[in-house]
């Protein structure tokens, strides 16, 4: 009994180690499902009624309609599968390894419970490494085994076997909080077999007298093969009949019809949509001690387990355009996640933010929460100051204030100084004050506001045509920005002659060597003192933009 229980612990043992040196961690690397799928999550969408039966099609209808917050169970596939594998007898007689297999169906009842039927055919050999003598006559009746020695003799078995079994098995890892659809499938069943059992025994006369049983337990089994020729060949005689148990569920003297109980722990690894492989060890606890055609005491209580440790291919059968994977390899979070983070089913008020001064820019964003009506601001609530001179545009008597002429006074109007030499200029030639031209960060562009002002400059000098203008652009003690300072100079020049047909000759060309701010270009009207080309060669010309 105690051999019992050490093979037991080790067949578990066994399955943990496989289990742990072939799981996969589905948050390393990439964890987006590479499942086609119409939502965005990984799972099927669940707003499609394609997947819905016709007998719970109300219930998603109902969802559809937000009566009811929960989605309807959607139809998934059925699993068959193979399987094959390492089969032995942990019993009275010392087992070598035989071999199962057969064939399974798996329909999910939930996402965590499912149906398992199966068949398992096979083949279970032992062969013992000690001589039993008469006392055997106590225990079983009929023994078949030939004797040497006087009274002695080498027990053995066969044992094929048929198995039909029902189980339920529950996955323990498909719902998951921080990932999507598992990769791994880690589950545990249980459930009931009945079984069709075959025990046959090697019963031809040979002689074991001269095998060494003090030896090595590899070494007399060696003994024995090379006597019996084989380990597996010539089981030719039935068993010895159970003695004392009734011979109740016998067929033709041969067979032993059987049932039990079984439990095991697998492992699954996801392929694809459609396949899947598992590693699985399974147990069978019999009610009966005669399955290795031999028991070490009458009523003994240390009944014989079937193990098998399997490899399993399985195949998920169905129309993927009407039913899902298995819905063990489900997530059933994935639903309500994937719809947290992007709704499209969810009944969702329109915010209502609020907006006291109604200039469109929400309170919580407003820098000046009190802005007059009507009056035009920037993305910050604050009203327009079009010529940066500190009062805004709806109280700026002068709109445009060059920079040279501020600071301003409470109506915006600036205080340009007359230059010594211009006080007693001609009258033909007083254009008034002419504007700044705006630039934004490193465009060499006219701007639509800013070619407007263009056009008033160029009105103002077809009604003087003896008067000129001085252009003058600002740079910093850089080659970038004096190039910078010359293509805008050159833009202003060029649109006033091109677009507005004012002659090239009456403009003075200066791009650099008069402080000002660096984004605007400021025109005014020539003294008699200013002198200058009307065009000059670009300082840099390997840094020159043209937008």
């Amino acid at each position: 009994m105690a051999s019992k229980k050490y093979l037991f612990l080790a067949g578990l043992f066994s399955l943990l180690v496989t289990s742990g040196a072939f799981a996969q961690d589905s948050s390393s690397g990439s964890t987006t499902s590479t499942t086609p799928s119409a939502y965005k999550g990984s799972s099927y969408d669940y707003m499609d009624t394609a997947y819905i039966p016709a007998r719970r099609a109300e219930k998603q209808r109902s969802f559809l309609n937000n009566e009811n917050p929960y989605p309807a169970k959607p139809r998934d596939m059925i699993e068959l599968g193979v399987h094959g594998g390492y089969h032995f007898i942990i019993g009275d007689m010392p087992g070598i390894p035989g071999f199962g297999g057969g064939i399974s169906v798996r329909k999910a009842l939930g996402h965590v419970f499912s149906l398992r039927a199966e068949y398992t055919g096979s083949f279970d050999y032992g062969q013992d490494y000690k001589p039993y003598t008469s006392y055997l006559g106590s225990k079983v009746s009929g023994n078949p085994w030939a004797k040497f020695g006087g009274d002695q003799f080498v027990a053995n078995y066969k044992t094929a076997t048929h198995a039909l079994s029902l189980d339920l098995v529950a996955t323990l890892n498909n719902i998951g909080f921080y990932r999507p659809n598992p990769k791994v499938d880690f589950y545990a069943l249980a459930g009931y077999t009945i079984m069709a059992a075959d025990v046959d025994v090697d019963a031809r006369d040979l002689d074991y007298s001269g095998v060494d049983f003090g030896a090595k337990k590899s070494d007399i089994r060696k003994q024995i093969k090379d006597i019996r020729g084989s380990l597996y060949k010539n089981f030719d005689e039935n068993a010895p009949s159970q003695g004392n148990r009734v011979p109740i569920g016998r067929m033709k003297d041969n067979q032993l019809l059987r049932h039990g109980l079984d439990a095991g722990l697998g492992v699954a690894f996801r392929v694809s949509k459609r396949f899947n492989i598992a590693v699985e060890q399974k147990f069978t606890f019999t009610f009966d001690d005669y399955l290795d055609g031999f028991n070490t005491g009458q009523y003994d209580a240390s009944k014989d387990i079937f193990s098998y440790s399997n490899v399993r291919l399985n195949f998920n059968l169905g129309n993927a355009s009407k039913r899902t994977e298995p819905l063990y390899w489900l997530n059933p979070l994935d639903y309500a996640y994937n719809e947290l983070n992007e709704p499209r089913h969810m009944k969702i008020p329109p915010p209502v933010l609020p907006d006291a001064d109604g200039d469109g820019v929400t309170d919580q964003f407003d820098q000046d929460p009190n802005t007059p009506s009507g009056v035009p601001v920037d993305v910050h609530g604050r009203p327009l100051d079009t010529d940066g001179d500190g009062v805004p545009d709806y109280k700026d008597k002068q709109l445009i204030t060059p920079t040279y002429c501020q600071p301003v006074d409470e109506d915006g109007v600036g205080k340009c100084p007359d230059p010594e030499c211009c006080k007693n200029m001609k009258a033909a030639c007083d254009l008034g004050v002419l504007p700044s031209i705006t630039f934004k960060g490193r465009s060499v562009s006219i701007s639509d506001d800013q070619q407007a002002l263009l056009a008033d400059v160029a009105n103002r000098m077809r009604q003087s045509p003896d008067c000129k203008v001085v252009v003058t652009g600002h740079a910093e003690a850089s080659k970038a920005s004096e190039q910078l300072s010359w293509d805008r100079v050159n833009a202003v020049i060029t649109h006033l002659t091109e677009k507005e047909g004012i002659s090239g000759d009456r403009f003075i060309f200066q791009y650099s060597g008069v402080p000002g701010d660096n984004h605007t270009v400021d025109l005014r009207t020539a003294s008699d003192a200013d002198q200058g080309p009307n065009t000059v060669p670009p300082p840099h010309p390997n840094l020159r933009r043209s937008k």
